[in-house]
């Protein structure tokens, strides 16, 4: 999640996180894409239909517990089934929860963030897939709160597989928001449900600078039946 260096004007409208303990909707879900669908046919995940309205349920084990999530594949169609390939694909056990950020450790930064952020196992061999597009909150009607799961980037269009959980309501991460300095925002696809705890006593680990050292191991990630 470092700040990229597009300067590109930001929006003029700025989106507003509701209510701490859901994802909600702030502004009317825009309908799916032709393209949104063309890429969910080329990922070809398994159990992932266009137009589906249920949530994904996704459990998150690590050496301090375990939660759970919902992943948004209706309104965060692309990111969604991003995640879910990398889930599907064990790309996440032995993975980590590498960064922390809180308040006196972003010292370069005018807008101030709380969050940790995981990735894959990236000794175990496998490459990471392509790219995938940004899909902004200002077109999902998803909003940056508490327990959120977004995707970590640096320029748009650049996400892969590394995710970050918000801890406590982040606007700044949204459209609009300067966090990012090109003021696109983060592409939020989902929501912690369970386990919150679990996720704070990760963030309230020790660290040094904004790193976890050592880092909290994620033991495997998988789709709840």
């Amino acid at each position: 999640m470092r700040r990229s260096e597009t300067r590109t004007s930001p929006p003029r409208e700025r989106v507003r996180a509701g209510s701490p303990h859901r994802v909600r909707s702030v502004i009317p879900p825009a309908p799916t894409t032709i393209l949104a669908l063309l890429l969910l046919g080329a990922f070809g995940s398994p159990g992932l239909l266009p137009g589906a309205s249920d949530p994904v349920r996704v459990v998150v084990e690590t050496e301090l517990g375990a939660f759970e999530l919902e992943v948004d594949v209706d309104r965060a169609p692309i990111t969604a089934t991003n995640f879910l390939r990398y889930v599907d694909g064990g790309h996440y056990h032995n993975g980590t929860f590498h960064r922390t950020v809180h308040e006196d450790n972003q010292p370069n930064d005018s807008i101030r963030i709380a969050v940790i952020q995981g990735s894959r196992n990236r000794e175990a061999g496998a490459a990471a897939f392509p790219p995938i597009a940004l899909e902004r909150t200002g077109e999902t009607g998803l909003a940056h709160l508490d327990g959120t799961v977004s995707m970590a980037r640096g320029r748009p269009d650049s996400a892969t597989h590394s995710f970050f959980i918000c801890i406590g309501d982040q606007p700044s991460l949204d459209y609009g928001g300067m966090r990012n300095r090109d003021g696109q925002g983060f592409a939020a696809f989902g929501q912690v449900v369970a386990g919150m705890d679990v996720v704070r006593a990760i963030h309230r680990a020790p660290y040094e600078a904004q790193r976890l050292p050592p880092p909290v191991r994620i033991v495997r990630v998988y789709r709840k039946d």
